[in-house]
C-alpha cells in the first residue's frame, strides 16, 4: 500500500502536471487564435449566427466570409462585425479571429456591418462591404483571413450613385468578380441592381454606374454574380419573403435573360442571401436561413450549404436545401 505522504507526492505532481498541460493549451490557442469544428449537416455553423455568405476558392481551400447576427430570437438586425472561415473538405472548419468591425469605417453613421464579399487581385484581398445607409466601403488585408484595414477611408459608393433610388438603404450587398478579360465589376442595390467596373487598384469606380433591367427582373437585394462556360450568371433575392432567381447573359452588364427561380423560401427568415461557387469540382449553393433551433428566426440567421447542378442547356436546375447539407469534398 503506498502511504499518504507518496499518495500526496503523486497527486501534487499530476496537478502540477495538469497546470502545465493546460498552460500549453492556452498558450497555443492564443498562438493560432483558431476555433475549429465539424460540420453535421445544416446549418453548417452552430456556435454563433451567420448570415449573408460569401465564398472565395485559393488553391485547395475554400474561404467563407460572413455577417454576423449576435444573438439568438432577435426583433432587429444587430451586426457589428464580419467573420471568416476556412474549410479543404466542407466538413472540417476554422474560424479566424474577427477580421473586420463596423468600427473599423470611421466614415459610418450606422453601426452596421451589412453583406460584403471579398475576392483576391494583385496579392492583396479585397472585402467590399456595406452599411445601413452609410454606403459601400473596401477593406484590404494581405491574407484572406485579415486583418483587414480600411483601404481608402472613405465610402467607395453612396446613395449618391444610386440615381435611380430615393430610399436610404439602396446602397447595399456589394458582389465583385473578375470576368475572363482580367475586367473586375461590382454589382449592389436593394429595389434596384447597380453595376460599375473597377480600376485594376480595386479601390476605385471605372467609368459611370450602369443598373440592370429585363423582363420579368423583380430584385430586391443580394446580387452574385458568377462565371461558367462563358455565361454569366446573375442570381438574386427577389420579392419579399425572398427566393432566390437568376438570369444568364453573354457579358457582365447584359443583356440578362430571365431564367426562373433558383431557391425558394428559407422557411422562417424573410431574407435569401446566397453564394455560388465550385470548389473541387463540384458546384455548391451558399445560403443562410434561420435553421439554428430554437431561436433562429429572420434577424438570428445560419449559413447552409447544399450542392447546386447545371443542365445541359447551361440553365441551373432548382436547389435542393436539404439539413444533411454537402458529402466531404475529397
Amino acid at each position: 500500500m503506498i502511504s499518504r505522504k507518496i499518495k500526496g507526492i503523486f497527486a501534487a505532481g499530476y496537478i502540477i502536471a495538469v497546470l502545465f498541460a493546460t498552460d500549453a493549451v492556452f498558450a497555443q490557442q492564443a498562438k493560432d487564435s483558431l476555433y475549429h469544428f465539424t460540420s453535421s449537416g445544416n446549418p453548417v455553423i452552430r456556435h454563433k449566427y451567420t448570415a449573408d455568405p460569401a465564398a472565395m476558392v485559393e488553391g485547395d481551400t475554400l474561404w467563407l466570409f460572413t455577417g454576423h447576427d449576435y444573438a439568438g430570437g432577435q426583433n432587429g438586425y444587430k451586426m457589428k462585425d464580419w467573420c471568416v472561415f476556412s474549410t479543404t473538405d466542407m466538413q472540417h472548419w476554422a474560424e479566424y479571429p474577427t477580421p473586420l468591425k463596423i468600427t473599423d469605417f470611421k466614415w459610418d453613421k450606422t453601426g452596421d456591418a451589412y453583406a460584403a464579399q471579398a475576392i483576391k487581385r494583385n496579392g492583396k484581398y479585397y472585402w467590399y462591404i456595406s452599411t445601413n445607409g452609410s454606403g459601400i466601403g473596401v477593406a484590404v488585408a494581405d491574407r484572406p483571413q485579415g486583418p483587414y484595414h480600411d483601404a481608402i477611408g472613405k465610402p467607395l459608393l453612396t446613395n449618391a450613385d444610386c440615381f435611380a433610388s430615393t430610399h436610404y438603404w439602396t446602397c447595399i450587398d456589394p458582389t465583385v468578380m473578375i470576368d475572363k478579360t482580367g475586367q473586375a465589376w461590382l454589382f449592389w442595390g436593394n429595389g434596384v441592381c447597380y453595376y460599375a467596373k473597377l480600376k485594376n487598384n480595386m479601390i476605385e469606380i471605372d467609368g459611370k454606374v450602369g443598373k440592370i433591367d429585363f423582363p420579368g427582373f423583380k430584385f430586391e437585394e443580394a446580387p452574385w454574380i458568377h462565371e461558367y462556360k462563358g455565361k454569366y450568371y446573375l442570381s438574386y433575392a427577389s420579392g419579399l419573403p425572398e427566393k432566390t432567381a437568376y438570369a444568364m447573359a453573354d457579358r457582365p452588364e447584359g443583356p440578362y435573360r430571365y431564367k426562373g427561380i433558383l431557391n425558394e423560401l428559407a422557411g422562417n427568415c424573410g431574407t435569401n442571401h446566397q453564394a455560388i461557387v465550385a470548389f473541387k469540382g463540384k458546384w455548391y449553393f451558399i445560403y443562410h436561413n434561420g435553421g439554428i433551433e430554437r431561436d433562429g428566426g429572420s434577424f438570428s440567421r445560419s449559413v447552409c450549404i447544399d450542392r447546386l447542378y447545371y443542365n445541359r442547356d447551361g440553365s441551373m436546375k432548382r436547389v435542393v436545401m436539404t439539413s444533411e447539407g454537402v458529402k466531404p469534398a475529397k
